[in-house]
């Protein structure tokens, strides 16, 4: 929704102002004021249109307003039509007093509405009185055509109603269909207005009342024209709001009446369904035709359970749903004040109750008489059904035993695996006693079918024959595998024995070897000759122990031998390994021919061995001499620099003299250094990490030859910067050695600079204010130069903030501020611009916007405040 229409739907320009507002303006009316021109063209031209949308009800108009109603005859008819009310007769006579008659009775009708008419009597109306008339007619219209109008919120007259979107805003909130909003446009009130004049009169039936050029060139359009116009639109809409309440009140009643016919219609059509499956379903019950079998009359049962499950339960919920559709559509009926409904002749609901009702009893008798004739044949089949089911239990489980029993696994099995096979067969012989009074109970129901002249007596007697005889071979069998297993199990017993007797002799003398093969064959990090001397002693002890450890290899194979001997004897199958052990003859012998033959390669590593140590001891003693001479020189090079800045004799030009000497001194000992670094390449190349022939590793030597020359570049920046500042404070040369005489007193560990000691007594502010100067990073230590800077800055002249403030304020010409065209035009460019990107906005009353704040920029460039 747009703006506008937003505007129009919660504010709805004139129609939203309070009538009584309006009512109380006309109270005031004053009849020596002319109307203004404009608007009374306006007034005229809407006010007539108005009418005459009423009085062409009645078939008439006006074509003057302030001459056609003199009379008082339209005038009367104009409140007849517009109320619906009779008024008086009016006299019919052409005199003046008849026509002041009418117009009375116009105007008493008006009052008798609650309307006070101030300033307006009949004679001016008869006289054609134009401000009056006017009047008169818009209390007409306030009283009939706005008062009664109700909108949510409140409005206002400040809508503008120039430019056209308005109307058609209000046109397009109630009835989209007529207007293209979004292609309207602000700047063509004209045709904005006209296309809603064009609208509302083609079709919504509202006169043109208005013309869009007065409106739009009138400065203030008339307030009353334009409240008359808008409240046709809303007595429009509200015509159209009727019609559709209307019809969607014979839509209701058409929607019940449909509603109840298509209910009448559903039920006729599921009662005749309904009686027609009960017709076809009676007569299948009633059969009882009984079947020779069990299975013909299982299959009847079924079907009748079929029909219960499957066929019945969807007509019990049609017959409910019937019956509920009846009692819904009579209830609908009664609401609704229609006659009750009639169903056919023989589809009443008490009608379809007794057609169920008969089905039921049909239904009862035929599932009495399906239970009676399966008992019946029931009993005629039980004997025959017990016997086939105790033959097949019994075929199942002697099914493969005969062969089971004939089977030899006990001539390739294990010790464990006879022992299990005997526990088995044991079971087996349990299970096989158990199982003879199945047998003889086959045997008794073959007996009495036998005697009861079974039909089918001849299959019977044949099967339990073959079960008889099957169950004799079975007892024969038994006892055979039962001597077999014992005889095997014997055997077995002794070559368990040997097992575990090879066993426990393999276990210590294979990891006796696994162990020298892992002492063989371990990788060795030695450092000294010293350490590969101890290891070649410890291999030699190793050998001595071959010979016995021979003898015990051969002890544990003959075990193997003699188990090999006794299954060849017996015809006893070996398939399986020990059961204690899996080490195996061959994995002994393996593993000592590895033993034998990492011997002599152990030898040859150890050898290779000693002769790199020999190598590493000669490149440890190369190092530790050059190291040895190169460390101390360092060290005391150190020491002299340090003399040298701390001395306080001679003047800083020959202090510079004698370090710069140093420096090449220094720098020409590099070779050493260089030296020094491939001997260590070779070391590390070896992988030698340790020497015990010096104290000093690569490493410091490097860190000591960076401080050497840290230090001399260090030592010689400080004395360039003492002489830098002794030339531009104008210190003298007794001055400098009196400062570097004072800071030597307090550098007792020459580290050249102070250890400040933290003060912790309060009102200590000047100490505070030294050490933001001399240690601005809070480190805890003060260089000499800073000692300098200090000293020199206590004792001479220098700029304060206070001053720099002095001066900014000359040029603001005493403000407290300054602006950004006075920096530019006092100060080089890039003083300036510099200024102005660090000045804070100064803040303050009736101050420039480009104002800014000196005072505090200058305090912040003497450390007194932030930038």
């Amino acid at each position: 929704m747009t703006a506008v229409e937003t505007q129009v739907q919660y504010q709805s320009s004139y129609m939203m102002t309070s009538t009584e507002e309006y009512m109380i303006q006309e109270e005031d009316w004053d009849r020596d004021l002319l109307l203004d021109p404009a608007w009374e063209k306006q007034q005229r031209k809407t006010f007539t249109a108005w009418c005459n949308s009423h009085l062409r009800k009645a078939g008439t108009q006006i074509e003057n307003i302030e001459e056609d109603f003199r009379n008082g005859l339209k005038l009367m008819l104009l409140l007849e039509v517009i109320s619906g009310e009779r008024l008086p007769k009016p006299d019919k006579g052409k005199m003046r007093f008849h026509k002041i008659a009418n117009v009375n009775k116009a105007l008493d009708f008006i009052c008798s509405k609650g309307v006070k008419l101030v300033s307006i009597g009949a004679e001016e109306i008869v006289d054609g009185n134009v401000k009056m008339t006017l009047g008169m007619i818009w209390t007409i219209i306030l009283r009939f055509a706005i008062q009664d109008i109700s909108v949510e919120g409140e409005g206002t007259l400040n809508l503008n109603w120039k430019d056209g979107l308005a109307l058609c805003a209000l046109i397009h909130r109630h009835r989209p269909d007529l207007i293209d909003y979004s292609k309207l446009r602000k700047d063509d009130p004209i045709g904005n207005l006209n296309t809603a004049f064009e609208v509302a009169e083609k079709f919504l039936d509202i006169p043109r009342m208005l013309d869009a050029e007065d409106i739009v060139n009138t400065p203030k359009p008339d307030e009353k024209a334009i409240m008359t116009y808008v409240s046709c639109f809303y007595h429009a809409f509200a015509g159209a709001e009727q019609a559709e309440t209307a019809a969607n009140r014979i839509c209701k009643v058409l929607a019940v009446n449909q509603e109840n016919e298509r209910l009448m219609q559903e039920y006729e059509k599921l009662a005749s369904e309904l009686l027609e499956w009960i017709r076809r379903t009676i007569p299948w019950l009633e059969n009882r035709v009984p079947e020779q079998t069990m299975p013909a009359m299982q299959q009847k049962l079924e079907d009748f359970r079929d029909y219960r499950r499957v066929h019945k339960p969807p007509k019990v919920q049609e017959k409910c749903q019937l019956e509920i559709n009846f009692n819904t559509l009579q209830t609908k009926l009664r609401l609704s004040n229609r006659p009750a409904f009639m169903p056919s002749e023989g589809k009443m609901v008490s009608d379809i109750a007794n057609a169920w009702k008969g089905l039921e009893q049909v239904e009862k008798g035929y599932e009495e008489w399906l239970l009676t004739e399966i008992r019946r044949l029931e009993r005629l089949d039980h004997l025959a059904e017990k016997f086939k089911q105790k033959c097949s239990l019994h075929e199942t489980w002697t099914a493969g035993k005969e062969e089971l029993l004939s089977l030899k696994d006990y001539e390739s099995a294990s010790l464990m695996e006879i022992r299990a096979l005997m526990r088995k067969h044991e079971a087996f012989e349990s299970d096989l006693a158990a199982h003879q009074d199945r047998v003889e109970q086959i045997a008794a129901i073959a007996q009495e079918l036998n005697e009861l002249d079974y039909h089918d007596a001849a299959t019977i007697n044949a099967r339990c024959q073959g079960i008889c005889d099957q169950w004799d071979n079975l007892g024969t069998l038994t006892q055979k595998r039962r001597d077999s297993l014992e005889r095997v199990e014997k055997l077995w017993e002794t070559i368990d024995q040997l097992f575990l007797e090879f066993a426990k002799r393999a276990a210590p003398f294979n990891n006796w070897m696994d162990g020298a093969m892992e002492d063989l064959q371990d990788m060795f990090i030695v450092h000294s000759i010293e350490e590969i001397q101890s290891l070649i002693t410890a291999h030699d002890q190793f050998k001595a122990t071959l010979p016995e450890a021979d003898k015990e290899r051969m002890a544990t194979l003959g075990i193997q031998n003699e188990i090999l001997k006794i299954a060849q004897t017996y015809g006893i199958k070996l398939t399986g390994e020990n059961p204690y052990t899996n080490i195996t003859p061959q994995d002994i012998s393996n593993k000592w021919e590895a033993v034998k033959q990492l011997v002599p390669m152990r030898d040859q590593m150890l050898q290779e061995e000693v002769a790199r140590q020999q190598s590493n001891e000669r490149l440890r003693r190369q190092f530790a001499a050059q190291a040895n001479i190169i460390g101390p020189w360092i060290q005391t090079k150190m020491e002299e620099i340090s003399h040298v800045s701390i001395d306080i004799a001679g003047s800083l030009e020959e202090q510079m003299s004698n370090l710069k000497q140093y420096e090449q001194n220094i720098i020409n000992y590099k070779s050493n250094i260089d030296k020094l670094e491939g001997d260590h390449q070779l070391s590390q190349e070896g992988l030698i990490f340790d020497n015990k022939h010096t104290n000093y590793t690569m490493e410091h030597v490097r860190v000591g030859w960076e401080q050497l020359l840290t230090t001399i570049a260090r030592t010689i920046n400080e004395v360039e910067n003492q002489i830098l500042t002794r030339d531009a404070k104008g210190i003298s040369q007794e001055q400098l050695n009196e400062f570097r005489a004072s800071f030597n007193h307090f550098d007792r560990v020459r580290k050249w600079n102070l250890i400040v000691r933290s003060h912790t007594k309060h009102g200590e502010v000047e100490f505070a204010r030294i050490m933001t100067l001399v240690d601005p990073n809070n480190t805890g230590a003060v260089t000499f130069q800073a000692f300098i800077d200090f000293m020199t800055r206590e004792t001479a002249e220098t700029d304060t903030a206070e001053q720099v403030m002095a001066s900014f304020k000359i040029l603001a010409s005493d403000k407290l501020y300054i602006t950004v065209e006075e920096l530019r035009r006092e100060l080089p460019p890039e003083q300036a611009e510099y200024c102005i990107s660090r000045m804070t906005q100064y803040v303050g009353a009736d101050v420039p916007t480009d104002a800014l704040d000196y005072i505090s920029f200058s305090s912040a460039l003497y450390g007194e405040s932030d930038l």
